[in-house]
């Protein structure tokens, strides 16, 4: 994503900056030898999403672990569940009926969720309908410039779903491959909804149950929550002041 920014002409320093991450760490993780677990990690990352599109997107953590072991890749079950986290910045939910799987769209400029979408499966349709509410909420139209940016997971790269931005005309970011840092803001949302939410009023009963806690969960976080890089002003709060400048802002001829 700050790749994406400074071609567009922007510093590496004010894009770091609008991503809310520091230009000093940013410079760091550049320079820094990987580790021998990134190493084995980038190994089993493609394995992993090979095996997932395989299957259509059905296989969720149990079988690719099941399904990479009947090829000889010995890897624990904990590790495909981390990566497969990482791969598709995906939430699971574990449910008494099965798990349940959640996409968000974040605002990298007010920090608002735009749009998310809740499902049993990881097909593509999932990140592609959080994209179609973000659209509708946001009423974005063609060549608006939006920029998508996501990870490297086959949902995101399937011909359906950047057929869809290329209608919009919407330009995609794509990260790299097991590199965590191209995003980050999606981690840390993801880990927030997970502490502050799944984790805190777990166990879940079913699809329904988690279903409805989200929406009044995103409906929080967004009116309510105190947001650290906003200088503890509440997202939906922080777009609206901002759209208030906007219109009492002389425009130039």
């Amino acid at each position: 994503m700050i790749e994406l920014l400074r071609d567009k002409g922007l510093g590496v320093g004010f894009a770091c900056r609008v991503l809310g991450l520091s230009e000093s760490a940013y410079y760091a993780r550049k320079k820094r030898p990987k580790s021998a677990r990134r190493l084995r990690d980038e190994q089993l990352m493609p394995l992993i999403e090979q095996v997932h599109a395989d299957s259509g997107g059905t296989y969720g953590v149990r079988r690719i672990t099941r399904a990479l072991r009947r090829k000889g890749v010995h890897v624990a079950r904990c590790t495909v569940e981390r990566l497969m986290a990482e791969l598709a910045l995906v939430a699971y939910v574990r449910t008494w009926s099965g798990w349940v799987y959640v996409r968000f769209v974040l605002d990298v400029f007010s920090r608002t969720i735009a749009g998310w979408q809740v499902a049993n499966h990881m097909r593509t349709e999932l990140p592609l309908e959080a994209l179609e509410m973000t659209l509708w909420r946001r009423r974005i139209k063609k060549d608006s410039g939006l920029v998508r940016h996501s990870d490297r997971g086959s949902q995101y790269v399937s011909s359906r779903y950047t057929g869809r931005l290329a209608e919009i005309g919407a330009a995609a970011s794509v990260g790299s491959v097991a590199d965590s840092y191209d995003n980050a803001m999606a981690e840390a949302l993801n880990g927030t909804f997970r502490a502050g939410l799944i984790e805190m009023q777990g166990p879940w009963r079913d699809f329904d149950q988690v279903e409805r806690a989200i929406f009044q969960w995103v409906t929080w976080y967004n009116e309510e929550r105190l947001h650290s890089a906003l200088d503890y002003v509440p997202p939906a709060e922080y777009e609206r002041d901002w759209w208030r400048q906007q219109q009492a802002t002389p425009q130039s001829a």
